[in-house]
């Protein structure tokens, strides 16, 4: 069997050489920064078109279409930008395994911000017909295209760069930097909404956060020029041992479990965001009476803490078993999220504490990349990640709204129910990783330079010996 013919052993210890690193040095707090900075502009630009389905609704579509058709028909171009996803992160994360993880992780928030400028330049209806909510369809599938490479390309980039008793600060660090351009898009939403008219928001102001995110993406496609290949990549250039096939084969061949453990992962994450900070705002002054003053305030408040907690549960499942971590956390999430729901309504006050501590809950989602990257070896990590991130989240991102909104009429507390079936899905995993964990996950982190260099020896050993016979 030749030397990548089969999946690497994922029982073998790190073995730190005298120059490897146990603790964080500026260098890598510098490229967290930066990473954590350009993925939350580009979450910023991804999800700030939802604050404005409504105007670009009208303004994109005849005005004799049915207020109920725009609607879905915005809804469904805000749609095609997660259905793209798996296609544009399989691609992207190809050639990340390929020709390295730096060069993808520019172009994708280039290609972010682009079009993001794209779709503030575009003109309305009144003026292309057709041609205008075609070309919206185009930036968005782009924009799709974009969001696919980023996240999977940052959380394998950190990985790769930290060392391994850091790999889960620094993604939890990455989940930071995405919720707060969760939070950043509401609150420009909401700022330009309170300082400009309505004729004059549907006029042109409506254009500007596109503006906004399309220049600050462009702001960070220049920072990360600062930034440098992963040191395990170069390794694996230096010493030929990229992967010689197509990565995905070599991903659904060799890693089935790992695969179908990310999947449920990002099925929890994407649950857990979309329905906590995305449609909370709706549910709680459609089924609470809230004001959506009141509503969009205690979100806000939930998503920063949501943050503050993804950062928090990264620091401690670098300390603690991954299973454990995540039978415990299941528990503070189911409890945390039913109490929510049950009390919300009980005054604003109740609202506003209780959707803080349901964020700090959701944030052990923070946790959720450090499985992942572990899950698959360096030569197809960004891959493996990429495909079943991308793939989750396009079906079970856009399938738990659906769902949610189904089951309302039927109960009030059927979101509670939901992620109630989310925390048991948790538990599930955590009982799981508890078990098998140690043969599913490998050694991440800037100590995998050390097996690198020995296999580096070993193919260059091999290769001097064909020579001589």
């Amino acid at each position: 069997m030749g030397l990548l013919s089969g999946p690497i052993n994922r029982f073998s210890s790190p073995v730190a050489s005298a120059e490897t690193r146990i603790k964080l040095t500026p260098t890598d707090f510098r490229i967290l920064v930066l990473a954590s900075l350009g993925g939350a502009l580009e979450f910023y630009d991804f999800i700030i078109f939802v604050f404005f389905a409504t105007v670009i609704g009208k303004l994109f579509f005849p005005p004799d279409v049915p207020e109920w058709l725009v609607l879905i028909q915005t809804f469904g171009i805000f749609a095609a930008g997660y259905l793209v996803r798996p296609l544009g992160g399989i691609v992207l994360a190809h050639f990340g395994d390929l020709f390295g993880r730096k060069r993808i992780f520019a172009f994708s928030i280039l290609l972010m911000a682009l079009s993001t400028l794209g779709m503030a330049m575009i003109p309305t209806y009144a003026s292309i017909g057709v041609a205008a909510p075609l070309l919206l369809i185009m930036m968005r599938i782009l924009q799709g295209a974009a969001i696919g490479g980023e996240v999977p390309g940052a959380w394998t980039f950190v990985a790769e760069h930290v060392p391994f008793r850091n790999v889960g600060f620094a993604c939890g660090f990455l989940c930071f930097g995405l919720t707060i351009g969760i939070l950043l898009g509401s609150v420009i939403a909401a700022g330009i909404n309170s300082l400009f008219t309505p004729t004059a928001f549907v006029d042109y102001a409506w254009r500007f956060p596109f503006l906004l995110g399309g220049v600050f993406g462009l702001i960070a496609v220049y920072l990360r020029r600062w930034l440098q290949e992963t040191p395990i990549f170069s390794a694996m250039e230096r010493s030929r041992l990229l992967v010689p096939e197509l990565p995905l084969r070599a991903v659904i061949r060799d890693y089935p479990i790992s695969i179908l453990i990310s999947i449920v992962l990002t099925w929890i994450l994407s649950a857990g965001i979309v329905v906590t900070t995305l449609m909370n705002p709706t549910l709680l002054q459609k089924l609470y009476g809230y004001s959506a003053e009141e509503s969009l305030l205690a979100t806000g408040i939930g998503t920063l803490f949501l943050a503050i907690g993804a950062v928090c549960a990264g620091a401690i499942i670098d300390r603690v078993n991954s299973g454990k971590f995540f039978v415990v956390g299941s528990l503070f999430f189911g409890t945390s999220t039913y109490a929510f729901y049950t009390y919300a309504a009980v005054s604003p006050v109740h609202l506003i504490v209780l959707h803080a501590i349901m964020g700090l809950a959701v944030g052990m989602v923070g946790a959720v990349p450090y499985v992942m990257v572990r899950a698959f070896p360096a030569r197809v990590r960004f891959t493996g990640v990429s495909f079943s991130y991308n793939l989750s989240y396009a079906f079970f991102g856009g399938l738990t709204p659906v769902v949610v909104a189904s089951l309302v009429p039927l109960s009030s507390m059927a979101q509670a129910y939901y992620l109630l079936f989310i925390a048991g899905l948790t538990f599930l995993v955590g009982i799981y990783l508890m078990a098998k964990g140690d043969e599913m996950q490998s050694y991440t982190g800037i100590e995998e330079l050390d097996t690198l260099q020995r296999k580096g020896d070993t193919r260059q050993r091999d290769d001097e010996f064909h020579r001589e016979d």
